[in-house]
């Protein structure tokens, strides 16, 4: 039987907290042959299209968000936590399920009209993604597309996303938080 991307991850039952079903893609990035798999298929839909640079969500987009720039011949920006970055940034406030958060961006990262693609692990709510939408658009850079190995579908994340008139890309999916 051929193995899929989802195969590959692990689940975590009561992490970080009771009643939490946590998707662990480290199972994934440990296994060649699946890590290859998610990068070629997150790549697959802009196969064609003009990609001037990858952003990748702290921490595992980064992960990806490097792999998939290398693939591309493109560069790398890491959108980070606040206070991670040295130099000059621009910030982006966004709702987490208990409180608020900082995400940054260099602001010399992107130029105007760059066509970014925003890349991490796992779609949620969608809060993060968003930060990391509007931070780009923000620099006047385009968002060509966000990719994710996971869609939590029951938290809207997508749904989201798309209201913003993004174009959204998951490999699998997984019920419930």
């Amino acid at each position: 039987m051929t193995r899929t991307v989802r195969d590959y991850i692990r689940t975590i039952a009561d992490f970080p907290r009771e009643g939490v079903q946590f998707r662990d893609v480290t199972t994934l990035f440990a296994d060649a042959r699946g890590f290859r798999m998610a990068i070629d298929q997150l790549l697959h839909p802009y196969a064609g299209e003009r990609i001037d640079c990858v952003a990748g969500l702290e921490a595992r987009g980064f992960i990806l968000g490097g792999a998939i720039a290398h693939q591309l011949s493109v560069g790398f920006v890491p959108i980070r936590k606040k206070g991670k970055l040295p130099g000059t940034t621009i910030a982006q406030e966004y709702t987490l399920e208990y409180g608020e958060a900082v995400m940054e961006l260099h602001d010399d990262a992107l130029q105007p009209g760059d066509r970014v693609l925003l890349v991490d692990d796992l779609l949620a709510t969608g809060g993060t993604a968003e930060a990391g939408i509007r931070l780009i658009e923000r620099l006047g850079a385009e968002v060509a597309g966000c990719a994710f190995i996971i869609d939590l579908p029951d938290l809207g994340g997508r749904k989201r996303l798309e209201a913003l008139g993004m174009k959204v890309h998951t490999l699998c999916s997984f019920e419930g938080h």
